[in-house]
């Protein structure tokens, strides 16, 4: 069986902290969305997220749409994740690079959801390759360094 997810990496120039806390805001995720999908928090979420928040996000992928998320992973300034109603999760993993650096993993995963063969054929994971480059390219302009 084929690996069900796809990942980008970089390494950017600020402490694991301070993207935590961009990550863990989601009015902040449409300034760090590279995909272009990304429009803004839904009113009445959280303004920080922990495991089992429950948020929602307006997003355009050609027409507008609504989405819910619930984290379900989740370790302070290291690691979370949310999932999507289909069950797919996007991850985003930091760790520590030495001299005030991150290493930052996001990864889109198909291999939760409920109907992973549908999302591979879809075209979505290689899309979601691309926005994760780019989402990771704008984090970095963020903290330039």
């Amino acid at each position: 069986m084929a690996t069900r997810r796809v990942s980008g990496t970089a390494t950017i120039a600020t402490t694991p902290e301070k993207i935590f806390e961009l990550l863990v805001d989601p009015a902040q995720h449409a300034l760090i969305d590279g995909s272009g999908s990304v429009r803004a928090a839904r009113p009445g979420g959280p303004h920080r997220l922990e495991l089992g928040s429950k948020f929602g996000m307006d997003m355009k992928m050609g027409a507008a749409y609504k989405i819910e998320n619930t984290v379900v992973e989740f370790e302070e300034n290291r690691l979370i994740a949310w999932r999507h109603f289909n069950g797919h999760r996007w991850r985003w993993e930091l760790a520590p690079a030495g001299a005030g650096r991150t290493e930052v993993v996001e990864t889109f995963d198909w291999s939760t959801a409920r109907l992973p063969l549908l999302i591979g054929l879809s075209g979505f994971p290689k899309r979601n390759k691309a926005g994760i480059d780019k989402t990771l390219a704008r984090l970095g302009e963020l903290f330039p360094g």
